[in-house]
């Protein structure tokens, strides 16, 4: 699937020059958005690939990579958005009743919404750096009507490291080699990732940890009695 994807998204490469920030914005929004089993690296690898090269929009390396990278997170969290406002306006029911029409299985969704009730706010954040349950987190966020400053942050920082670590990687290949198809560059890309995925993991539960220890540390001091004055 993912190459079938990739040879359609290949045909655009040849507009990159000029409208590459923009595509990136739409096709993320399209990969945070809908429940179609379509890959983030398909995007981000080859814009950081176009960017070291300097065939994007100003032809400068750094600039167009962080534009790229903006782009992707600001795309991601554009489609967040929906998911989010789709959950708050139609409601569980309805989601559950109809999502197996829109490939979004009911075990996805309860899959969803138990790490949501465990994790919380961390979860939105987590959930945006692994495959699978990406995209529907948001989903859960939205039926809890969880604060909505608090889920453009997480969802934010999460998509944010995520796009940045893809483009980097695309970016690093770039440096390497340019004699690659389009398919190859997200191909090698998706090898690095699995190749590395256990230092991402580290992180991912050290911050977790952290993040939790703080929380409860925190929740415990505000349910402490004051001490009345006699």
């Amino acid at each position: 699937m993912t190459e079938l994807i990739a040879n359609h998204i290949e045909s655009f490469a040849q507009y990159a020059h000029l409208w590459g920030f923009l595509l990136i914005f739409f096709f993320m929004t399209v990969e945070s958005s809908f429940f179609i089993p379509f890959p983030s690296e398909v995007v981000m690898i080859p814009a950081g690939f176009l960017a070291v090269r300097g065939e994007l929009l100003t032809g400068n390396p750094w600039i167009d990579a962080t534009i790229a990278v903006v782009s992707g997170t600001l795309g991601s969290l554009f489609g967040a958005y929906i998911n989010y406002f789709i959950a708050v306006t139609i409601g569980r029911t309805a989601l559950y009743k109809y999502g197996k029409y829109f490939f979004l299985p009911e075990k996805t969704l309860v899959r969803a919404e138990n790490f949501f009730r465990e994790y919380g706010d961390i979860g939105t954040f987590v959930c945006r750096l692994l495959p699978g349950i990406r995209q529907v987190i948001s989903l859960p966020a939205g039926l809890a009507k969880m604060n909505f400053a608090r889920f453009s942050f997480f969802t934010a920082l999460g998509a944010g490291i995520w796009v940045t670590i893809l483009t980097a990687i695309g970016a690093w290949i770039g440096h390497l080699t340019s004699d690659l198809t389009y398919v190859e560059l997200v191909h090698n890309g998706e090898v690095i990732i699995r190749k590395n995925f256990l230092w991402l993991a580290l992180a991912l539960t050290a911050i977790c940890v952290t993040y939790l220890l703080l929380h409860k540390k925190i929740m415990k001091s505000k349910q402490k009695p004051t001490a009345t004055a006699e």
